[in-house]
């Protein structure tokens, strides 16, 4: 952790925490709405811990602005480390799925079947314009890795960025 503390100053942890969240959230976008991957339900279920993180960032972001990354900041990444911890077993899980460790949800298929009602996209379905992806079976590998797997990656690094500000916190109070 000391070496990630070099590399990463408390102060720049949450402009750091803040550009992979929301290059994450656009990378997941990006595979729905570009390429056409329609999210299974452990999908959608990968992007709350995100999109929650999101606002509270901002709000770090201006604390700490405010406070000269005093004692709210510091908290406040410490729970959005919390939350990263849980959308990373929330990738291991999926991911575990795609693997066949353990059994996925019953329910699982594929997320609605990308039809938001309107005569196009129904058109579109019809016409296999959507790739509709199960729980059990990786859309997109790179490197072996499918996109659970890539999310359970990012979630725990962006959950150690999150935990500098705590973890300097910390020495500093040992170190006097």
């Amino acid at each position: 952790m000391n070496t990630l503390l070099t590399l990463i100053p408390p102060r720049r942890a949450i402009l750091v925490a803040l550009a992979g969240t929301i290059a994450t959230i656009l990378g997941f976008l990006f595979f729905e709405h570009v390429l056409g991957y329609v999210p299974c339900a452990l999908c959608y279920e990968q992007r709350w811990p995100f999109y929650i993180a999101l606002p509270l960032l901002l709000v770090a972001l201006v604390v700490s602005r405010e406070a000269n990354l005093g004692r709210w900041p510091t908290w406040l990444m410490t729970g959005i480390g919390l939350i990263f911890v849980v959308s990373a077993i929330l990738g291991l899980r999926h991911a575990g799925v795609e693997w066949d460790w353990w059994e996925g949800p019953a329910d699982c298929g594929g997320g609605g079947g990308g039809v938001s009602g309107s005569i196009e996209d129904f058109n579109a379905a019809l016409s296999g314009n959507i790739t509709i992806v199960p729980c059990d079976k990786a859309a997109w590998r790179f490197l072996g890795l499918s996109l659970a797997g890539y999310n359970f990656l990012i979630s725990l690094a962006l959950a150690a960025v999150s935990f500098i500000p705590a973890y300097a916190a910390r020495k500093e109070r040992h170190a006097s």
